[in-house]
């Protein structure tokens, strides 16, 4: 939901929900305050503290599954760049001219997913474009199949069946696999409540407390961009570190069989 809206100003909504949110409450409880109204102090602040509570569970929640997520995508990527390096070097294993054909497509395959890396406008592409080549691999494996009935050939297969398993895992957890938008809505809810008591108690005692309201805001708004940035796959603040693929790349290119 948030995918396209700059980090500064997903940090600025938030900030003015909150502030919004207090004024509100605070213009509400003043109005009582000043008309004479009776309010016990302590139930309010129970239920205050009840909504802080539940807040505060919400944010950690939502932080954890964002956590989750950014450390599934990382060991995805672990898990895919074993795969691929250990079926490039069962491909030298193959008989010719798959052998030299298995080999440059996984060059070409390792390319793919490094440039989509680095450039997050280029993922719809190289999504496809690496469909293609793992038909083309495919391929190649269903003709060694029927070439030679051995070991050497049953690993690549099996080698290879690994490599397009994990692909589909990380495309799914990197694109799919995201804070629903039912969350966001709720943590909305529960945040314009929680900061609309909270000020319409800063009211009922006829003290704005502004500069508590603005740490306020600005500590959850804080942890609102953390979230944010964990569950953004290709966020350049925090992204996952491809060095893994970098070398497995330069390891490719330098092999010249």
């Amino acid at each position: 939901m948030l995918d396209n809206a700059p980090l500064w100003l997903v940090f600025l909504f938030s900030v003015s929900v909150v502030l919004f949110s207090i004024v509100v409450g605070f213009a509400i409880g003043l109005r009582r305050w000043a008309g004479g109204a009776e309010l016990v102090e302590g139930p309010v602040g129970s239920i205050i503290g009840a909504l802080l509570g539940l807040l505060a569970f919400l944010l950690t929640f939502t932080f954890g599954m964002a956590s989750s997520r950014f450390d599934a995508r990382r060991q995805l990527l672990l898990s895919e760049v074993n795969a691929i390096a250990t079926t490039a070097l069962r491909a030298q294993t193959l008989p010719e001219p798959e052998r030299s054909a298995c080999l440059s497509l996984f060059r070409e395959y390792v390319d793919i997913r490094v440039e989509a890396a680095g450039n997050p406008f280029r993922i719809k592409n190289a999504l496809a474009e690496s469909d293609s080549l793992q038909d083309d691999l495919w391929a190649n494996a269903v003709s060694i199949s029927s070439k030679m009935n051995s070991p050497i050939g049953a690993l690549f297969v099996s080698s290879l069946n690994d490599v397009i398993d994990l692909h589909t895992s990380r495309k799914t957890v990197v694109l799919l696999y995201r804070i629903p938008i039912t969350i966001w809505i709720g943590l909305g809810m529960v945040t314009v409540l929680s900061m609309g008591a909270v000020g319409f108690q800063f009211g009922l005692s006829g003290n704005h407390h502004w500069g508590l309201g603005f740490v306020l805001a600005m500590t959850f708004s804080t942890v609102v961009l953390l979230i944010t940035v964990l569950d953004r796959p290709y966020d350049d603040l925090l992204k996952v570190n491809h060095g893994a693929m970098l070398e497995l790349q330069e390891k490719l290119h330098r092999s010249t069989h």
